[in-house]
């Protein structure tokens, strides 16, 4: 390999990269380990490069390559504490952007607990269609049911379809991959400042190399990350997310995030922290501006400046340094984006977790992302569907009504398995003028681009005998946002007959991997991780 003698007496550093062609969010992350290597050499370390696998969420709609990419999330941990078991590594820059790498990589660094960095890779710029934003390809699903309806033309559609991706970065809204990569600032992961700076940004090359040099800082002193990320870390990190406006599937990553830094988290710290933190950035998918506009705006620091009363500041970011010591002076620098905790935007945080008869262990919604303020309190009738495919056909035949509760069950982790997003079902609604005035409920999740009253991640699932399992057509289920109540209105000795004649349904599949994946999944609540 041509490392001389000199070289091998050095800490040994591993650069683990999740760069692939297939995606934009992860292709020019071999841009950024090269500012990586730059760092950790100016400050006496060996670099070695190594990849590991990346999935695009977006890229995997509307096929079966969705079962995969909740599952992923564990391969990609797996494959990095391999790695770096095996080699003995001294150290860890991670570098990642997507949805489920993110978590991945930190879920990796809590495991293997030597010192540790997380790169992200920064938002794309957003894109535009004859001047409507146009910031992830849920928007042109959305645009979908126009396109059906005789709204919009093929041409025209196309035309929308060459807007969305306009280069490298991940998709530019406050969904599943910037809510995580924002997040790792106050986890303690990431440098402070570093979650919303663009991909294409010379600021992100700066980051990378900063990031190795302090990696090499921590090697030096042997700061490992279980040595300062503790509970507070990540109450922290629950109520920064609230109040972003940031993605429900935070409700599954940082339990199983904590859970790797042997901390429990559950549903009702995330309940503690909606009712605390109001939400005070206005950032698309559930508000009017783009990740350019809040990293403008003062970025991440801004944020966790205007919101430090509610922080636990003696805990540490990656940097060493007390938070109490870095948010003095990072204020909102544009109200309409960021605003302050006295004039918030919505009172509570962003996403609200719900209980009742038809999720006793819980279920998430997007509170401040529900427009139609008469859906957070509604009661409708179910129309049941025992899979995401049956509910999109009767979507798209006109038979939801104004008014319905769709049930989408047998898609949790066991069932589904791999615990698919329902975005094709949601951005349909949206799409053909439904997505305001009906509700969905299901054991499967959302995309971080979802809007609309849509509850998810409800727990117990179908396949191993949560109430969902036994909800009828016609079946009146009661939502009740501020209260956070979901109630399915059937009297319990109607539910025991029900059960009676209850079996599991868990869907087939010929995947090994996915097989083992169904078998020793744990709940959505306690982050979806093995067993």
């Amino acid at each position: 390999m041509g490392i001389d003698e000199d070289e091998l007496k050095k800490p040994f550093i591993g650069i683990v990269n999740s760069w692939n062609e297939m995606h934009p969010g992860h292709k020019h992350l071999r841009e950024l380990s090269a500012a990586v290597k730059e760092g950790i050499i100016a400050e006496g370390g060996r670099p070695f490069e190594f990849n590991t696998i990346s999935i695009c969420d977006g890229c995997t709609q509307g096929h079966d390559g969705m079962h995969y990419v909740l599952p992923s999330r564990g391969i990609i941990a797996d494959s990095v504490e391999v790695m770096a078991q095996a080699q003995r590594l001294d150290g860890l820059v991670l570098l990642a952007g997507c949805d489920k790498i993110v978590p991945a990589m930190a879920i990796a660094a809590g495991r293997i607990n030597i010192p540790s960095v997380i790169v992200t890779s920064g938002p794309m710029v957003t894109g535009n269609y004859r001047g409507e934003p146009m910031e992830g390809a849920f928007r042109v699903r959305e645009a979908a049911g126009r396109l059906f309806r005789g709204e919009i033309t093929e041409d025209e559609y196309k035309e929308m379809e060459m807007s969305v991706c306009t280069g490298p970065g991940s998709c530019p809204m406050m969904g599943t991959a910037n809510t995580m990569s924002c997040l790792m600032e106050p986890l303690g992961l990431s440098l402070p400042g570093s979650g919303t700076v663009l991909a294409i940004h010379a600021d992100r090359l700066r980051i990378a190399r900063k990031s190795g040099i302090r990696l090499m800082q921590m090697v030096k002193k042997n700061i490992c990350p279980r040595d300062y990320i503790k509970r507070e870390n990540f109450i922290n990190m629950i109520k920064v997310s609230m109040a972003l406006g940031g993605s429900t599937n935070t409700t599954i990553h940082i339990p199983a995030i904590a859970s790797a830094f042997n901390i429990s988290i559950g549903p009702d710290d995330f309940e503690a922290c909606s009712r605390a933190t109001p939400q005070i950035v206005n950032v698309r998918p559930s508000g009017k501006y783009s990740l350019q506009d809040l990293e403008n705006a003062g970025g991440v620091l801004a944020v966790m400046g205007e919101i430090q009363s509610l922080l636990d500041l003696n805990v540490t970011a990656v940097t060493g340094q007390a938070w109490r010591d870095i948010l003095p002076g990072h204020k909102t620098r544009d109200l309409n984006v960021l605003t302050t905790l006295d004039q918030p935007f919505h009172a509570e945080g962003s996403i609200a977790i719900l209980k009742g008869s038809l999720a006793p262990e819980g279920a998430v919604v997007k509170q401040n992302g529900i427009h139609n303020e008469e859906m957070k309190c509604h009661t409708g009738p179910a129309r049941v569907f025992e899979s995401e495919e049956k509910a999109i056909e009767a979507i798209q035949k006109g038979a939801i009504h104004h008014g319905d509760v769709i049930v989408i069950r047998n898609e949790g982790p066991k069932g589904g398995p791999g615990m698919r997003e329902m975005l094709l079902a949601t951005t349909q609604l949206m799409g053909l003028g439904l997505g305001d005035t009906t509700a969905l409920v299901t054991d499967g999740r959302f995309s971080g681009a979802t809007h609309g009253p849509c509850i998810g991640h409800i727990s117990p699932e179908a396949a191993v005998g949560g109430p969902i399992g036994l909800v009828q057509d016609g079946d009146l289920i009661s939502i009740d946002i501020p209260n956070r109540k979901l109630e399915l209105l059937v009297p319990e000795e109607v539910m025991e007959e029900r059960r009676k004649s209850w079996s599991p349904t868990l869907t087939k599949t010929d995947s090994d991997y996915l097989k083992r994946y169904q078998k020793y999944v744990g709940s959505v609540w306690e982050g979806a991780v093995l067993k």
